[in-house]
């Protein structure tokens, strides 16, 4: 039986993209079944201008230098990667509302629904991560 992995992404940032982004990427590579919900500033991972919107915090500028040199996946080709791993990605139909977005701000392969749709996953993970 394969394992489960949920995954809430709240928060913004180029940080977290790449946290998110990694667990989610290494966790389909094991074969696990992975899900992560994506609500209030961590719509920016999912939105179609998330390039220009998630940066780094100034402390961390130092990063973007390392990422390059260490031939780090962009945030783009990471979900691209997820996406074609078959990562499950649920907009938070709440926040999206609240936020006045719509399924078209996002990139192909998104999916918006409630929490109880994420809870439904959730309930039978192995492991959940929030960040």
């Amino acid at each position: 039986m394969a394992k489960r992995v949920a995954i809430i992404a709240s928060n913004g940032g180029l940080e977290t993209a790449y946290k998110v982004l990694n667990i989610a990427t290494a966790a389909a590579a094991t074969d696990a079944e992975v899900g992560i919900f994506f609500t209030f500033e961590g719509l920016s991972i999912i939105h179609k201008q998330s390039e220009a919107m998630l940066k780094l915090r100034p402390e961390n500028a130092h990063f973007a230098e390392g990422f390059q040199r260490a031939n780090v996946p962009t945030v783009s080709e990471l979900l691209e990667i997820a996406i074609d791993s078959g990562v499950k990605m649920l907009a938070c139909q709440m926040t999206v509302d609240v936020m006045g977005l719509t399924k078209e701000d996002f990139i192909d392969g998104i999916e918006v629904g409630g929490a109880v749709a994420f809870l439904d996953f959730a309930y039978d993970a192995d492991v959940s991560v929030t960040f």
